[in-house]
């Protein structure tokens, strides 16, 4: 064990192994990672004394907690659009803007009076717990499942104020610091560091945008060439103007986010690979240098000012934000009371209270484990009690009945239609730009992209689906498709197309376990002969069955032309045929089928004729 300790490249390796088993842990539990990454940082540092990152990287540990911050703001800055911020209601326009300013202005005295922090420290500490983030907050929601108008206000509450609060910390630091040299210079420096900060980062945003809206570098180094010019422009803003990288690189992703014409979508998706490594491994780094008898040491203090954040900040906020939003007084209740910490926090905070070990400013170890402290607890304590609080104040959603439909192909634009026709949520997602455009041409609620990434657990609402249909001809993406929202909705919530007779080749072949779930309609409904039947002119139509009309009718007059998609009971109930269950059908049950012509209605102009108990075509 000695060995071990003493060896760089044996703890190198357990951090990043620990990162890994913390990321594993938080997905199979469906918690927010961030919370198992400090906890085991915590654990290995003051608890134990197995990791010391000050011994393990001695004068590299500043350079490299830097660079990694400047990555975590640039990716969170290239998710602000400016339209997002006017285009989710006024709620979170306000929240980001009018909210951010009540907490800190809130958390900045509190910490002052409470912990006899030093002014300048207390306005830092202030800036950087006015950020949420989505990491943290999203997990929680598919928890909590509230109504459609909260989840959407706190998730993209999450995605806009990273950014915004990190600049807010990041100004605050810069006066800070500022305000050390003589007074007569501090407006002067303090400008000048903004002022190479919005000048640079807007400068390196418009010719990195450029650089990618026109192809100029290769499409297998754009996400190199990105990352190595992101990290230039911080070390030459912090040559120029020190301490002002941050800020040149947060303005650097706004920028590049809000440029016409130009796709981010690679870029974000290349930094959930370096995050989960990178970011994980951060994390346990920053928690292990807290001093264990710093954190014991807090005492009612740090409780005291914990409460200030959560129960006066964030209800003022909340309801100073609120005018014009039309929200009911049980749904600012909820919001009040969902506010975790996150991701950009534990970063800036541990970045700022290394910067700040240098200044010899009074009570700066006091920054991390306040802000580590305010994430623990906001993550473990909102996680615990929301789901009753929802529930208390009557604001949970109904148990989500919603479908997210993977492939946006026509024959699945035409069940998202019908079923959107019967009240039930339905999104459409693919990967395929023209299927998606069809899609919102049709006013199909879309998301285009990969519903796996984590972009798309950033911001697709899943709060009203319960079950996925897959209907994508994507033979390498369906599985991984089906398995990953198996886990996130539990089993038996995925259902996917047969393959139909499949080649003797192993690349065409598919597990046991994965054939089981490929059981949607029937055994002979296939990508491929559903569309084929879409473009002779099938048609999806809904069948009550009555006294006068009964299933044997139904039988008669469809026979092999009908491919039974769902039925829907008296209640409502929508209940997917599958080729493992057979639907028991009553008098006022609705069939819903895809109807293949008949070869006359074919070659007529009027079309096939409609059954005695047909109700609706699609």
């Amino acid at each position: 064990m000695a060995e071990i300790l003493s060896n760089p490249m044996a703890l190198l390796v357990m951090v990043g192994i620990v990162s890994i088993a913390c990321q594993y842990l938080a997905f199979m539990l469906k918690l927010p990672a961030i919370l198992p990454l400090l906890l085991a940082g915590i654990a290995l540092g003051p608890m134990t004394g197995v990791l010391d990152p000050d011994a393990l990287f001695g004068d590299l540990l500043f350079p490299l907690v830097s660079l990694a911050v400047a990555i975590i703001l640039f990716e969170g800055a290239l998710t602000l659009k400016l339209s997002d911020l006017a285009g989710h209601g006024i709620m979170v326009r306000n929240l980001c803007t009018l909210g951010a300013l009540v907490t800190w202005l809130v958390a900045t005295p509190a910490a002052y009076y409470v912990l006899g922090m030093p002014m300048q420290l207390a306005a830092l500490f202030g800036a950087i717990v006015t950020v949420t983030g989505p990491t943290v907050i999203v997990p929680m929601l598919r928890s909590v499942r509230p109504n459609t108008r909260i989840s959407n206000i706190l998730r993209w509450e999450g995605i806009v104020i990273d950014p915004i609060g990190a600049l807010l910390a990041v100004l605050v630091y810069e006066y800070l610091v500022a305000s050390h040299d003589a007074v007569e210079h501090t407006l002067l420096i303090f400008l000048k560091v903004v002022a190479i900060g919005f000048g640079l980062g807007s400068l390196m945003g418009v010719f990195l945008g450029t650089l990618l809206r026109n192809n100029w570098v290769p499409h297998y180094l754009r996400n190199t060439t990105v990352l190595t010019l992101m990290l230039g422009a911080y070390a030459a803003s912090d040559l120029m103007a020190h301490e002002s990288g941050l800020l040149t690189v947060t303005v650097m992703g706004i920028w590049m986010a809000n440029m016409k014409n130009l796709d981010v979508d690679d870029i974000l998706e290349f930094k959930e690979t370096l995050s989960v490594l990178l970011i994980s491994a951060l994390f346990i780094l920053l928690a292990a240098r807290v001093e264990f008898f710093t954190l014991v040491n807090l005492g009612w203090g740090a409780l005291l000012v914990l409460a200030a954040i959560m129960f006066v900040a964030r209800p003022l906020s909340v309801f100073l934000s609120s005018p014009g939003s039309g929200l009911s007084w049980r749904e600012l209740a909820m919001l009040s009371w969902i506010a975790p910490r996150g991701i950009v926090a534990a970063a800036v905070s541990a970045l700022f209270a290394l910067k700040l070990d240098a200044l010899g400013l009074p009570k700066s170890q006091l920054l991390v484990p306040m802000v580590f402290l305010v994430i623990i607890v906001t993550v473990v304590f909102q996680s615990l009690t929301a789901k009753g609080v929802a529930k208390l104040l009557g604001v949970r959603a109904r148990f989500p009945n919603g479908y997210l439909i993977f492939g946006g192909g026509r024959f699945a634009r035409m069940l998202a239609k019908d079923l959107m026709g019967k009240d039930v949520p339905v999104i459409v997602a693919d990967t395929n730009w023209d299927a998606i455009r069809e899609a919102r041409m049709e006013n199909i609620p879309t998301y285009y992209g990969n519903p796996i990434s984590e972009h798309a657990s950033l911001t697709m609402d899943l709060s009203a689906v319960g079950k996925v249909l897959v209907l994508s001809p994507y033979k390498q993406l369906n599985p991984l498709v089906t398995y990953h929202f198996e886990h996130l909705l539990d089993k038996g919530s995925v259902l996917g197309l047969s393959p139909g007779t499949q080649e003797g080749r192993a690349s065409h072949q598919v597990s046991e376990e994965y054939a089981k779930k490929l059981e949607l309609f029937s055994e002979n409904a296939t990508y491929s002969r559903l569309a084929s039947l879409v473009a002779k002119g099938a048609t999806i139509r809904t069948t009550r069955i009555t006294e006068a009309f009964t299933i044997e009718d139904y039988r008669e007059t469809y026979g092999n032309r009908a491919t039974r998609l769902y039925a829907v009971d008296p209640q409502g109930k929508i209940h997917i045929y599958t080729t493992s269950h057979e639907i028991a059908l009553g008098a006022d049950w609705q069939i819903v089928s895809l109807i293949a012509p008949e070869e006359a209605a074919e070659k007529s102009a009027d079309g096939a004729p409609l059954a005695p108990g047909d109700v609706s075509a699609g």
